[in-house]
């Protein structure tokens, strides 16, 4: 087959243990979906999940053992940073209930939804969608993704973010306000889950700007740590 022009090739996330990469097909995120996060934003109770979007080539990849870096990216003056757990979905499938939700996970990662949170504000009080805010690019670095048989007990895994040496950001999976499985039954039946998708769980409260030079430490339990520089 030809095309107009070389094909991108294909984004792909280094495993744990395997020579073999994760290919990925799309970057779900769950919104506000720990309680203390959901306040901080000016929200409360636990409300029907939601998602958005990021493209699969605002991922940034970052090896075991290495810093990745981000440009501090344009038109903000408020990066924040948010540390989450990622899920890498192995097996698709639609309308996937909660119980059966493990059979479809490949394993998990540490990711970090980087947002431009004076761009998101503004889309607020528009009530325009959160794009610009969201989705830029390299908004989505991430570190290699540990099979769901090596990763422990996910469920109950702590969460941390450090900026310079400082914590910023500390909780528990098992403060999800949507638990995993509940994040893939209900995301399932609004898309059919493909293998290769990474779903961005939710991050905890703590969230705070980040400028460049900054550099930043995710941790998720039992899972490679992410090292990330503001450049």
């Amino acid at each position: 087959m030809s095309y107009t022009f070389e094909p991108a090739p294909v984004v792909s996330v280094p495993v744990v243990g395997s020579p073999l990469r994760f290919p990925v097909h799309r970057v779900y995120c769950v919104g506000r979906n720990f309680e203390e996060h959901a306040k901080e934003m000016g929200f409360s109770g636990r409300e029907p999940p939601f998602f958005f979007l990021k493209p699969t080539d605002a991922l940034v990849i970052v090896n075991a053992g290495e810093t990745g870096a981000m440009p501090y990216p344009s038109l903000t003056q408020n990066l924040h940073h948010e540390i989450e757990l990622v899920v890498a979905i192995g097996t698709g499938g639609k309308n996937i209930p909660a119980a059966d939700a493990h059979k479809h996970v490949f394993g998990y990662a540490v990711g970090l939804d980087m947002t431009r949170r004076d761009l998101q504000n503004e889309m607020k009080k528009q009530g325009r969608p959160w794009c610009i805010g969201k989705a830029f690019d390299q908004s989505a670095p991430i570190g290699p993704i540990t099979p769901a048989s090596a990763a422990g007990h996910i469920a109950t895994a702590e969460i941390s973010l450090s900026v310079n040496g400082q914590e910023r950001q500390r909780s528990s999976a098992t403060k999800l306000i949507w638990a995993i499985a509940e994040i893939i039954e209900h995301l399932s039946a609004a898309w059919e889950l493909q293998p290769g998708d990474l779903i961005y769980t939710g991050t905890p409260e703590g969230v705070a700007a980040v400028v460049a030079g900054d550099t930043l430490v995710g941790v998720v339990s039992g899972l490679e740590t992410l090292h990330l520089q503001v450049a």
